[in-house]
């Protein structure tokens, strides 16, 4: 279990690693949009906007749906919050590790200056 979320946890940040693929998350994030759509924006071609939402379709980040000819994506948030509650732990590392800081250098501050560290002449 802990090992295909491992490979899940991988495809989002490997999907979330593009820029185009981030704003493209961003215009759904507003609601559907057509690979024509998606890929307007950025000057690329209907097939180079198409291997990054197949990208984002691997992920499990996006939903495409064919409708006629027309191939409309919509995104999936749920991998989305793996990836948060993964960050979350870092969140939590860093801000205890910054509150130790703090209080060692509020601590510094407050030293009364007057004292000497011994080296008095």
């Amino acid at each position: 279990m802990v090992e295909l979320q491992t490979v899940e946890l991988n495809a989002v940040f490997h999907a979330l690693g593009d820029v185009t693929r981030r704003q493209m998350l961003r215009e759904l994030a507003d609601g559907e949009r057509t690979v024509g759509q998606l890929a307007e924006p950025y000057e690329i071609s209907l097939a180079a906007a198409s291997k990054h939402i197949k990208v984002l379709e691997t992920a499990g980040l996006i939903r495409r749906e064919v409708r006629g000819r027309t191939h409309v994506c919509r995104l999936d948030p749920g991998p989305l919050a793996s990836a948060h509650q993964w960050l979350v732990f870092y969140e939590r590392f860093w801000t205890g590790r910054l509150d130790v800081l703090e209080r060692l250098l509020r601590a510094e501050d407050t030293e009364d200056p007057t004292e000497t560290n011994g080296d008095e002449e």
